[in-house]
């Protein structure tokens, strides 16, 4: 007995964690900064912590009542009808309710590329297909309606970005409604918010008034500090109602999740705090790192840097952590997530130390060498 072929199935490469890494370098963990997942480095609000620890004695119980709260505290949060909210374990589980709302067996996807790696995956899984529209360096890593539409052909399901990971590009909301005028009707354009609340863009949820082909991801993981409990959520067309109950598995939200998300919810002052801090390390990393960046909507910053492989392990090695965007396809670049203060500041400081003790051999060199290869 084997599994079915898996063959076309790629891995997810999540970035690496400050344990693992003290334990391949011999390093003390409090010497380690993480700049490689997206994490808030605030933590989770005190007031879910406080949750958690309030609940845990509830746990030899289905959440029915926990699941009902936070789905309407959600849905009040957003101006929208209970059942247009599909919570999830994580956007990641989202993804897979979309899917297995939409996709029939063959039937394809469209997704950003380079991207987020779960919307091909889950699409698999289901037994879909996947189909690419660039997001390309040359154009600055824009996403416009003619760059996805040039490559739509009548996928079942197109994925929008917004912020883009590992970009941080972000789709204006009137290009949101060009692309979905121009596909089918029975296309669903899937907003990925999940960076939503750091951007300087509006949110794609208006588009749910009017429109039934229109989806939105956001997440529980970034500005509100719970990526641990995997908490994520849908924001669906209100024709939508009578799917959840069809594709969720029984209780896919654990109760301690959903009463860490209620309190999250009410602490508002940790989202500004996280958000302030976020346009603050942005700026001040374009400003201060000696590489070329993008703008970014994102809790992160993508720097060209050469050689991304090398110029990550040699930070890792001074102790901080960033993502290499060479699983991204991009193999000169790396991204940074923004930190507190400290540690950004400690972030552009190595940062300049590596590449300028790679001098002319370094980030300048690789990317000619990489050109003389590619030519």
């Amino acid at each position: 007995m084997q599994p079915r072929d898996l063959s076309s199935h790629a891995e997810y490469v999540p970035g690496e964690g400050i344990e693992e890494v003290a334990r391949e370098l011999g390093m003390d963990p409090a010497d380690l900064t993480k700049l490689a997942s997206n994490e808030n480095p605030f933590g989770p609000p005190a007031d879910a912590v406080e949750a958690l620890r309030d609940h845990a004695d509830r746990i030899s119980a289905y959440p029915t009542s926990a699941h009902s709260d936070l789905t309407a505290a959600i849905a009040a949060h957003w101006d929208l009808d209970d059942e247009q909210v599909w919570l999830s374990p994580g956007a990641d589980g989202a993804i897979d309710l979309l899917h297995r709302a939409t996709i029939e067996p063959d039937q394809e996807i469209l997704v950003p590329e380079p991207g987020f790696a779960y919307y091909p995956m889950s699409a698999r899984y289901h037994h879909g297909e996947v189909q690419t529209y660039p997001v390309a360096k040359e154009r600055d890593f824009q996403v416009t309606p003619d760059v996805v539409l040039d490559a739509y052909d009548g996928e079942r399901v197109v994925y929008l970005t917004s912020p883009h990971n590992p970009t941080g590009a972000t789709v204006p909301l009137d290009d949101v409604e060009a692309i979905a005028d121009r596909t089918n009707e029975e296309t669903l354009i899937v907003v990925d918010e999940a960076y939503g609340e750091f951007a300087d863009v509006e949110s794609a949820r208006s588009l749910l008034d009017e429109r039934d082909d229109v989806a939105i991801l956001r997440t529980f993981s970034k500005a509100y500090g719970l990526a641990g409990l995997r908490l994520g959520y849908a924001l669906v067309p209100d024709d939508w109602a009578d799917a959840y109950a069809r594709v969720n598995t029984p209780f896919a939200v654990s109760e301690l999740a959903c009463r860490a998300g209620l309190a999250a919810m009410d602490d508002e002052a940790h989202v500004e705090r996280s958000v302030e801090t976020v346009e603050w390390a942005r700026e001040y990393m374009a400003n201060e790192i000696d590489a070329p960046t993008w703008p970014s909507g994102g809790n992160f910053l993508l720097v060209e840097v050469g050689d991304a492989g090398a110029v990550a392990e040699a930070l890792k090695r001074e102790g901080v952590i960033v993502r290499d965007c060479t699983s991204f396809g991009l193999r000169e670049c790396i991204r940074i997530t923004c930190g507190t203060e400290d540690q950004t500041r400690e972030a552009v400081e190595t940062v300049n130390e590596v590449l300028a003790a790679r001098g002319d051999g370094g980030a300048a060199g690789d990317a000619e060498a990489e050109a003389a290869t590619d030519r």
